[in-house]
């Protein structure tokens, strides 16, 4: 995994340091999905919009404004990602972590 390191955490034990998720966010992820689906619906909205769904919806064009809304909430998540990302404290391995073992069955 590639993090990246955060150097505004000065209160962290030896041994340990900070760094941020970055591109594995939760958040970036609910950001793309809904873009995507935002995208789709807003192209829906403009190429799709036919006299039948105007006399549906009272003459408002509800895919497209659903659409650029979706897309609005998307680019917030983002952004809130990168104004706020979460933190993640790592510390070393212990001593002989990385050492082989023999993971016999207990008899």
């Amino acid at each position: 995994m590639s993090a990246h390191k955060d150097s505004s955490a000065a209160d962290v034990p030896d041994g340990t340091h900070v760094e941020t998720t970055g591109a594995f966010d939760i958040r970036n992820f609910i950001g793309a999905l809904i873009g995507l689906f935002g995208i789709v619906v807003t192209l829906m909205g403009l190429f799709a919009f036919t006299e039948a769904e105007a006399a549906k919806t009272g003459g408002v064009n509800a895919n497209l404004w659903a659409g650029l809304a979706m897309i609005v909430v998307a680019i917030a998540f983002v952004l809130w990602t990168k104004v706020d990302p979460l933190r993640i404290v790592v510390r070393d391995n212990e001593e002989g972590a990385e050492a082989p073992r023999d993971i016999a069955p207990l008899e």
